[in-house]
């Protein structure tokens, strides 16, 4: 620096000192003399200021025009044709005369000197830009570009020494901006303050503002005529009448409907309070404009300026900005709240969207837009607007507002209509209102009922891009609200969102949250797949394969208890794959990704989980440690055996029992497409009832298209090698441990326990016989063979008998377990016999109970069941079974219909349509109908109701009707005279065998059999004509006949019964090639015949009947039917288990095999 600059600088600094100086002793003054007016009875105006100095006489120079104006500039909420207000926003304004600038808030002081007087005489530049940029927010642009085209006309020389002067100001320069600073921000945090003073007021009035509750929230000036709403609000009477005059109904403030628009009678008590406050404080005048016009105004007609980077001005610059800034912001504001224009409040959103956008706003700017006055503003945009980019700027910024100010959020929900409004845009197509409506909290039952599931989905599944950068993404919201609805709904809701996810086809988008950054929304995720595979198991597969797992098993560490167990529940579900090799692959990423070691994680919270949550947890555990060949010891398989054990003992905890015994019929391994265990299935079909299994991989066939018979063997192989080893580690915990705990599940009284523990026994005890033996099965015997003898005696259903003679037939090849069988033999005998029909086991079973028995009496026995005296209808002459049903037909021509009920043949209908005996009856069990012959020459057609019979057709037989048998389209019987008449329910009848007089008939197949009285049988192909001899027949012996009495073809064997000449009373011939292969040596004169699959029942003259061994051919039985009269017919159930016997006394008899 030159002397010359120096001394200039020196003397530069001595003059600002001087006018400082002489600025302060007035102010002393000035303040002696308010000090001195105590009572305010006289008016003190403020000194003039001094601006300048005349270096001549050393004088100070007054400006006597300067003066102080104070305005008011409202933040009235104005509304297009809906205006809705609040407590204004006031900021007061300071202008000086010499510039167009004005301070954010008034000043508690003088203004200070300007530094114009600090500028040399003989430069041309001046630093009234800068004094303007110290103490107001104006027009920075339009200043800003003086002072550059001033500068440009300076030499470089000048340019320099200004600079220098300058900087020595700087320390001041901060000084004054920190002082401006809290006089800004309490102007504008405390919107309810009305600061308002007279231009001849002292600047330091800050003691005449009024309270809030005197100021009126739609005028902003102190009540007149105050009146007090219903809500509690209080307003000026003529603003809330403009209001209400409007056609609005509700409340400025509160937005509350207004029971009564009808204004009430004035505040008087509020009033007596202002005009004593008023009183109090005579020195306060409220000056305000009737029609105050906001974009009149200087403040708010400044553009946003350009921020230099390298000028020494950079720190006023800065601090000008920002007030220019919050100048426009707050025009913006102005429209947005007052404009009746909708258009103009839509340019001030996109405006105030723009410098959130632009600029870092911070907690003032925050705080001015989060009042209800602004928020309410925007609202009504939501309300009113249809410009889809108001819309969504409107929402981003309630969005912004909203994440940061929860009172922002509790202004939007404490109006219904409000919320309403956000989701109806949001379901019409504003995808970005989703954020806004979760940041509003919305409960499950409201989400419920907003009926946005699919709204939720469009957004889940449309790419990110299109977007708006917000404060959560939408993807994120929705996918926290979808898991709300799912994660806290009743079943079905859960059921109906669930499929109505899956058939949207958003599971892979819901699948790439899993690897969201944020740890809420990947457990959200995880929340809504698991309820979908739960629902609809076959999206399982598309969640297994695209599914990463890592980000999963990383947010299992910080989640919370019930999210954890969400996660885990989650991991179960997807091992449910209907491939074996696809599970271990999934068990394996489970077990080896992660930055955690998964099972040990899982085993710390085993120890701490809830009870009903421990069995899931213990059976993935111990899932995941089958993945390494089964050791001698695991602690963590001991500690999931222990837990599943402990659960499934403990009656104080029902759904963790029934939780155990499920988890254990699970870790069978086999599962269908939609996730269902095949446990019961496979043990059917290893029973021999493998319907509803080839149902089941019929549907997994049609759904999967890549079933190579190659693949389907290795993925059996795979499902057979891992059933082994899990049976393996489950039976031999604790020597068989597990068998006393499912016999406790067996005894319970809860039948969903009882039915799981069944199944996880039977599949045990069924693995029992392809595990090496290690003493393991004695235990199950101990424990369950009793249980299973028992089940299997009182299950009513076909599955069930299958399943626990499966169990039972384990213990077969063990010899003490088949001792034990034996001696249980008569209670398990009744069961194998209903099973044999359909299940080759219960066949297989049979043989050995039978081999290994000499007594045919403890095999087969009968006890009778009921006897019925019918001999008042003269002679039961035929009797057949249907169902629960039994049929007579006696010699009166009734026909009588029996149900069985206990030991009680309860009688529920007879009718006597025919004249004569009813000689014959018939069933067809296609068509449920009865057909009846008599000798009145009459068939009868029945119709077989619930309780009764129906005559529906009568056909003339024109002779006599003996032994009837029927087809669909035919009837055949026997004539009076030779021959076999066959007659065509159309009416045409023809006559075969006319050489023969038959004495019984059978059809079969559409092959008639007949027996002669001349001991010959025939076999009549009524297709062709054709007519076989099966036995030649016999001279009379003696001038006697010997008819074959009784004929009867069952399973490929004729048995005809006729006079034992030779001894055998029935032969046994083959229908195929007419070989005799065998006859039984029964010494009766057989009268009647009825044949089961094991037993052959011969009824004879003297009233009693045999039982033969079907295989064997050995007696094994003789009923005494008690009377002398013959046995005349018999019949046995659809079951075989009951036989029917009608005599010529008029007796029936019922015996059951037992």
């Amino acid at each position: 620096m030159s002397g010359g600059q120096t001394s200039e600088l020196k003397e530069l600094e001595r003059d600002y000192e001087e006018v400082l100086d002489e600025n302060c002793r007035l102010l002393v003054g000035y303040f002696r003399e308010v000090l001195g007016n105590e009572n305010g009875s006289r008016l003190i105006r403020p000194p003039s200021l001094i601006f300048e100095k005349t270096r001549k006489s050393d004088e100070f120079k007054f400006n006597e025009d300067e003066q102080n104006k104070v305005e008011e500039i409202g933040l009235g909420n104005g509304r297009y044709n809906n205006p809705t207000w609040t407590e204004g926003e006031r900021s007061v304004e300071f202008y000086s005369s010499g510039s167009s600038s004005k301070s954010k808030s008034p000043p508690f002081y003088p203004q200070r000197v300007s530094l114009k007087i600090l500028r040399n005489q003989k430069s041309s530049r001046t630093l009234s830009a800068i004094s303007a940029n110290l103490n107001s927010g104006s027009e920075l642009e339009s200043s800003s570009e003086d002072n550059l085209s001033n500068s440009s006309s300076e030499s470089e020389g000048e340019t320099q020494k200004k600079n220098r002067k300058m900087a020595l100001f700087e320390p001041r320069r901060s000084q004054i901006q920190k002082q401006k600073q809290p006089i800004y921000a309490e102007s504008s945090s405390s919107p309810e303050r009305v600061m308002a003073a007279d231009s001849d007021d002292p600047p330091g009035g800050g003691k005449c503002t009024p309270p809030k509750d005197f100021i009126c929230p739609i005028t902003s000036h102190i009540f007149d005529d105050p009146v007090t709403l219903e809500t509690g609000q209080t307003y000026e009477r003529k603003a809330i009448q403009e209001w209400i005059d409007r056609g609005n109904s509700t409340c400025p403030i509160t937005r509350q409907k207004l029971h009564s628009t009808q204004l009430p009678k004035t505040n008087y008590v509020l009033k007596r309070l202002i005009a004593s406050w008023q009183e109090q404080n005579p020195g306060f005048i409220s000056i305000h404009s009737d029609n105050p016009d906001p974009e009149t105004d200087p403040i708010f007609n400044s553009t946003l300026p350009v921020l230099p980077s390298t000028s020494p001005n950079s720190v006023i610059i800065s601090q000008a900005t920002m007030d220019g800034t919050i100048c426009e912001l707050r025009l913006a504001i102005t429209k947005l709240c007052m404009s009746e224009i909708l258009r103009e409040s839509e340019k001030a959103v996109l405006r105030i969207e723009r410098f959130w956008q632009e600029m870092n706003m911070g907690l003032e700017i925050q705080t001015m837009l989060s009042k209800p006055a602004v928020i309410n503003g925007f609202v009504e945009i939501l309300f009113n607007s249809v410009d889809p980019r108001v819309l969504r700027a409107t929402v981003f910024l309630l969005c912004e507002l909203g994440s940061r100010d929860k009172t922002v959020i509790q202004t939007l929900t404490r109006v219904d209509s409000d919320v309403e409004c956000i989701v109806a845009l949001f379901k019409n197509g504003l995808l970005e209102a989703v954020v806004l409506i979760h940041l509003l909290r919305p409960s499950t039952i409201s989400l419920i009922e907003m009926d946005m599931v699919e709204s939720l989905l469009v957004v889940i599944k449309k790419k990110q891009d299109g977007f708006l950068e917000m404060c959560l993404k939408p993807k994120t919201a929705s996918i926290l609200l979808l898991g709300q609805i799912l994660g806290s709904s009743e079943g079905n809701i859960v059921t109906s969102i669930a499929k109505t996810v899956v058939s949207a086809k958003a599971i892979k988008s819901i699948v790439e949250s899993l690897e969201a950054e944020w740890a809420e929304e990947r457990i959200a995720a995880v929340g809504i797949l698991l309820r979908c595979m739960q629902e609809d198991g076959k999206c399982r597969h598309t969640i297994a394969d695209k599914a990463e797992l890592a980000p999963v098993l990383e947010s299992f560490m910080g989640a919370s208890d019930g999210e954890r167990f969400e996660i885990i529940n989650f991991f179960s579900e997807l091992v449910k794959l209907n491939r074996r090799t696809f599970n271990e692959q999934v068990l394996h990423i489970i077990k080896d990704e992660g930055a955690f070691s998964t099972m040990h994680t899982l085993l710390i919270y085993l120890q701490t989980a809830l009870q009903d949550q421990c069995p899931v947890v213990a059976g993935l555990l111990l899932q995941l440690d089958l993945l390494v060949e089964p050791r001698k010891m695991s602690i963590y398989r001991e500690e999931a055996m222990d837990t599943l054990i402990s659960c499934l003992r403990n009656s104080d905890f029902p759904a963790a029992q029934i939780a155990a015994a499920e988890t254990i019929v699970s870790l069978q391994g086999r599962f269908s497409s939609s996730g269902k265990s095949l446990t019961r299935a496979s043990l059917l079909k290893r029973a021999g009832l493998d319907k509803s299994y080839r149902t089941l991989m019929q549907v997994d066939q049609l759904s999967n298209s890549s079933g190579e018979s190659e693949e389907n063997l290795e993925e059996e192989q795979a499902a057979d090698e891992w059933e082994r080893k899990m049976a393996f580690v489950l039976v031999s915990h604790e020597f068989g441990l597990l068998f006393e705990a499912l016999a406790e599940g067996l005894r319970s009284r809860n039948q969903e326990l009882f039915s799981s523990c069944f199944l996880s026994a039977t599949w045990l005890i069924h693995m029992l016989t392809v595990l090496p033996d290690t003493g393991i099965r004695g235990a199950a015997r101990v424990c369950l063979l009793k249980h299973f003898i028992s089940m299997f005696k009182s299950a009513k259903g076909t599955e069930e008998k299958a399943l626990s003679m499966l169990a039972l037939s384990s213990f077969i090849h063990d010899p003490e377990g088949l001792n034990d069988l034996t001696s249980h033999m008569k209670d398990i005998l009744k069961g194998l016999r209903q099973l044999k029909k359909s299940c080759i086991l219960a066949v297989d079973m049979l043989k050995v109970f039978s081999e290994g028995n000499n007594s045919s009496i403890d095999l087969w026995n009968h006890k009778e069941l009921v006897q019925v005296d019918c001999s008042a209808n003269g002679e039961v002459l035929s009797i057949v079974c249907f169902r629960d049903k039994i049929f007579s037909g006696h010699s009166d021509g009734t026909i009588k219909v029996w149900t069985g009920r206990g030991s009680i043949l309860h009688l529920i209908h007879e009718t006597r349509e025919h004249t004569k005996a009813v000689t014959s009856l018939a069933i067809l069990e296609s068509g449920e109908r009865l057909y009846s012959g008599s000798l009145d020459r009459t068939a009868r057609i029945w119709s077989i109701g619930s309780e009764a019979i129906y005559c529906v057709q009568i056909h003339d037989m024109k002779d006599q009707v003996n032994n009837l048998v029927v087809a669909n389209s035919i009837a055949c019987f026997i004539p009076q005279g030779a021959g076999v008449k066959v007659h065509s329910w159309n009416g045409k009848s023809k006559l075969l065998n006319p050489n023969k007089n038959v004495k019984c008939l059978t059809l079969v197949h559409g092959k008639l059999y007949c027996g002669c009285h001349d001991n010959s049988i025939q076999e009549i192909d009524l297709a062709t004509g054709t007519l076989s001899s099966i036995q030649s027949g016999t001279r009379k012996l003696l001038g006697k006949s010997n008819p074959v009495h009784a004929l009867q073809v069952h399973d490929g064997m004729i048995y005809s019964s006729s006079f034992s000449l030779d001894g055998a009373a029935v032969k046994i011939w083959s229908a195929t090639n007419y070989s005799m292969v065998g006859s039984l040596a029964s010494t009766m004169e057989v009268r009647t015949l009825a044949v089961s699959s094991e037993l052959i029942y011969l009824g004879s003259k003297s009233g009693t009947v045999e039982i033969w061994c079907r295989k064997k051919l050995i007696r094994v039985e003789t009923l005494q039917t008690g009377t002398n009269g013959k046995v005349q017919c018999m019949a046995v159930d659809g079951d075989e288990e009951v036989l029917v016997v009608g005599t010529s006394d008029g007796r029936i008899q019922a015996w059951e095999l037992s």
